[in-house]
């Protein structure tokens, strides 16, 4: 008798069981590898009970060797899938009133795994029978859920696109504004590009500029595993005699650790100190005039501006006239624009800078500072934006990393960049800008969020949640209730990385190894790995086959470590058992120069922009004619900050937090205690403020503006300027019964103002709040990590309900079948940041980005060419 799509949806592999039995009974030391590092785990009749790091680890932190299983086992842990009481009463009903106010709020109902999937199946359906495709809405954009190569958001684009596709985002959160801006004004995406190698540093740089930039905090974590091997490279440095300056607000641990002089700054005002400091070395002709003929263009526009000789009528930005705008003395400007000049200069710009209103001008000054300089190119100078980042520094060994499965072709092709999704949302049809295209939002109505925390990056919080209220379901694949989860409909309960095999690479930039991530426990409670889950949502839709491929996960897991560079010098089975083999890194990669080819022969390697040069002016911006986008780095007042605030108020920057990945680590009681102050986020203060609003350190403190509201405990520090607060970003979201965050969100009080219409980036850290010690605050933060109230439920519904039958007919309108160019573009260049539509980005662009993605996605010379034609036929005209 043939079975029924959801029983063969259940069926597993036929040793599945026998695996899961072996797993439980086990005990030894497994290794494995995650964003924290590689580990050892220790492992007792089938329970993790302690995690090492890897020798290879060369600064192992407590989010390994503590958050991994704190989190493992945390009681935020998610039992199995969940649908939300409401809104499964109402499918139980056969009607609409789904009660989405109560997101946030209901209680859920715990089912089996084939009542959940029917109903993913059914929504899905539905919502493309009604609205099209383009009414499913993908928000997994960044596949930081974990590690390895079977990222969610890859494989939700797999499962979506063999049934039509669906909308999806564009962009992201990390460097929206660079990734845009960059290419069109340098050539290369740079935010996500290798930088020079360390040893140029040591061997040549005088002086390292810190523009918001905390090297020695970010790069704890990555995208694929954290082996920390840059540290000893900034000790070489700093040992090497150079000197570094930190352009903040506020004093890093970089800056501790390198002992940088702290120029501080008002936030959202680095443009108005470059284009200062560029004024100033132009007036006394102390800029390199020779590079700027040579390597660049649109420099007589950009020096009229500084002189106040454009028809703005702007004033010339001197040095007085940005100590106004910066809160950085005029003689200091001067100072450290000749500095800079007299030295070997390196300047290191943050992604944080450019996370604010008019994002895109902080980079593009820069640039032109640099230019005025007349050092990129040179060993040891010029300018980057991602020594933070991957291990920035490090030499590349030029090897292919493991690569996963493919998303395939999306023939939806409409885009809602990632941090306009409350737009989208609240505004179905409205037209809008993106990259000089015109686009209009899809009207959605599912939203599929895999493997992505939409509740720790979106902005106004407050805003999002009214947003949702227009979208009938809220699918998401979660391993904790964090807020994505409980502000959804059904909760696919996912297995964490300790839970599934899979494998990945050390080194975003310098791939240098690959490490295998074997499972080490059984998966928890009724927990299934994103694989699976879509593997069974395939079979109930009929496309099975297609997306598997009749492979396995561990076959998977084998033919990406063979197409890998380390299988020419270490068999599999070696591998998996050691749990590590090296890729060579080639001894002329230590003396790698970014933008050197480029500087010895311009006319050889030109830059992918429009005129091969620097573009210190850009006419291609100038004939798109953006309002907020002017087609050179000017002063533009941002709609929030220092200078328009009210009296009292503060500016809130929300860097990225030091014990935590973003949202990820925050239940993990033994972090927390070593950073939280009466349970809630601590808010860095300076004495100034603290004194003049009646706070002592450790109190408990409401910071507020029109958008939100949070709770948080104060620390009181000299390491940060008077007028600005700092708030790190990834809290989970606990609301208090007078709607504050009482665990201290930061999302609840940014703004979801676009940079530009340019490239309608986030604005996370344009922020402008009020502050007073909070007297009245509900009991802790820690309510955050209550479960909410569950019920356990054997409700069945008859196959049919669910209609995957109809699921062949939409399968017919997509076109699955691939060109081996997209084969290798949509497999191995698509899995993280950047565009995943040829259409989305024009020639100029694709060959400003294509060096660093090719060098991430490791294509050989012929995959590099295939790939290029194809972009080349199908990118923007």
């Amino acid at each position: 008798m043939e079975l029924s799509p959801i029983t063969r949806a259940l069926a597993q592999e036929p040793d599945a069981a026998a695996q899961l039995a072996a797993l439980k009974n086990f005990s030894g030391k497994v290794p494995h590898a995650t964003h924290y590092g590689p580990l050892i785990a220790t492992v007792e009749k089938g329970r993790l009970v302690k995690v090492e790091a890897q020798a290879t680890d060369k600064m192992p932190t407590a989010m390994l060797t503590e958050g991994v299983i704190d989190r493992t086992y945390d009681k935020t842990r998610i039992a199995g899938p969940m649908v939300r009481k409401h809104y499964l009463e109402a499918v139980q009903r056969g009607d609409s009133n789904t009660r989405p106010d109560l997101r946030g709020k209901d209680e859920w109902v715990q089912v089996s795994w084939d009542t959940a999937l029917g109903l993913t199946a059914k929504a899905v359906l539905d919502t493309i029978e009604k609205h099209g495709n383009e009414g499913c809405f993908s928000s997994s954009y960044g596949g930081w859920s974990h590690a390895g190569i079977f990222r969610p958001n890859v494989l939700q684009g797999r499962f979506f696109n063999l049934l039509g596709g669906s909308s999806m985002t564009t962009g992201d959160y990390s460097a929206g504004a660079g990734q845009i801006i960059l290419p069109m004004v340098i050539g290369d995406m740079e935010v996500y590009s290798a930088q020079s190698a360390w040893e140029t540093l040591r061997d040549n740089t005088e002086l390292v500029v810190f523009i918001g930039c905390d090297p020695d905090k970010n790069n704890r974590i990555e995208y694929t595993v954290c082996d920390h091997e840059m540290y000893s490279g900034w000790d070489a440095i700093k040992k090497a005699g150079c000197k570094f300056i930190s352009i903040n607000p506020q004093v890093t641990t970089t800056d501790e650790k390198m002992g940088s002089e702290w120029v501080r700054i008002i936030p959202n005002t680095d443009t108005a100190l470059f284009l200062a400091m560029s004024y100033h070395l132009i007036s006394q002709k102390k800029h390199n005039q020779a590079f700027i003929d040579k390597y660049t263009v649109g420099f007589d526009k950009f020096r009229a501006y500084l002189e106040g000789k454009d028809r703005d009528g702007t004033p010339p930005k001197t040095p007085e006239w940005a100590a106004r705008i910066t809160g950085i003395p005029a003689a200091r400007i001067r100072q450290l624009a000749e500095l800079m000049q007299s030295k070997r200069t390196q300047l290191c710009g943050s992604w944080a800078i450019q996370r604010a209103h008019h994002g895109e001008m902080p980079y593009w000054a820069i640039v032109n500072f640099a230019c005025i300089l007349g050092n990129i190119g040179l060993p040891g100078q010029g300018v980057g934006f991602s020594w933070h980042y991957g291990g920035g520094g490090m030499p590349q060994s030029g090897g292919t990393a493991p690569t996963g499965l493919s998303q395939g072709r999306n023939p939806v092709k409409k885009i809602c960049p990632a941090s306009r999704i409350s737009e989208m949302l609240l505004n179905p049809g409205k037209e809008f800008t993106y990259n000089g295209t015109k686009y209009t939002y899809p009207k959605v109505k599912l939203i599929y969020n895999a493997g992505n925390n939409a509740f720790s990056h979106q902005q106004d919080l407050n805003e999002l949640a009214r947003a949702i209220g227009t979208v009938d379901t809220i699918i998401c694949h979660e391993p904790w209730w964090n807020g994505s989860a409980r502000w959804a409909d059904i909760v696919l309960a996912a297995t964490t990385t300790v839970e599934r095999n899979d494998i990945s690479s050390a080194g975003t930039y310098s791939i240098d190894k690959v490490y295998a991530m074997k499972q080490i426990i059984a998966p928890q409670h009724d927990a299934l790995d994103d694989f699976e889950i879509f593997r069974r949502l395939a079979v109930l839709c009929g496309i099975e086959y297609a997306f598997t491929e009749g492979k396995t996960q561990m076959e998977y897991v084998k033919a990406a470590y063979e197409a890998s560079s380390a299988a020419k010098d270490t068999p599999f089975d070696k591998f998996w058992a050691a749990g590590m083999a090296p890729i060579a890194v080639p001894p002329e990669a230590r003396k790698w120069v970014r933008h050197a080819d480029f500087r010895a022969d311009p006319a050889k390697n030109p830059l992918h922009t429009t005129s091969g040069k620097i573009e210190m002016y850009s006419s291609t911006i100038d004939k798109m004619n953006i309002a907020d986008m002017p087609p050179m780095p000017k002063w533009l007042e941002p709609g929030e900050w220092l200078g328009n605030a009210r009296k009292g108020q503060v500016h809130v920057v929300s860097p990225h937090p030091y014990w935590r990945l973003h949202s990820q680590m925050n239940n993990s009681e033994r972090l927390r205690k070593r950073y939280t102050v009466q349970t809630r986020e601590p808010l860095v203060i300076s004495r100034q403020d603290a004194e003049a609003n009646g706070i002592q350190d450790g109190d408990l403190v409401e910071l507020y503006n029109e958008r939100g509201a949070v709770v948080v405990g104060a620390r009181v520090s000299d390491k940060i300027m008077p007028g600005v607060v700092s708030l790190q970003e990834g809290a989970w979201p606990q609301l208090d019964s007078k709607g504050r965050c009482n665990n201290g969100l930061i999302n609840f009080l940014t703004s979801s103002r676009r940079a530009s219409a340019l490239t309608q980036a986030t604005t996370a850290n344009t922020c402008i709040a009020s502050i007073r010690k909070c007297q009245d605050a509900d009991p802790g933060g820690t309510k955050a990590f209550d479960p909410p109230k569950i019920v356990k439920s054997d409700i069945k519904f008859d196959e049919k309900f669910f209609g995957a039958d109809r699921a062949a007919a939409l399968r017919e309108k997509a076109t699955a079948s691939l060109s081996p160019a997209e084969k290798i573009f949509y497999q191995r260049c698509t899995v993280c940041h950047g565009p995943r539509d040829p259409a989305h980005f024009t020639e100029k662009q694709w060959l400003g980005i294509t060096p660093s993605m090719f060098q991430r996605a490791g294509l050989n010379d012929d995959e590099q060419k295939t790939v290029l034609e194809f972009l080349m036929k199908n990118a923007k005209k």
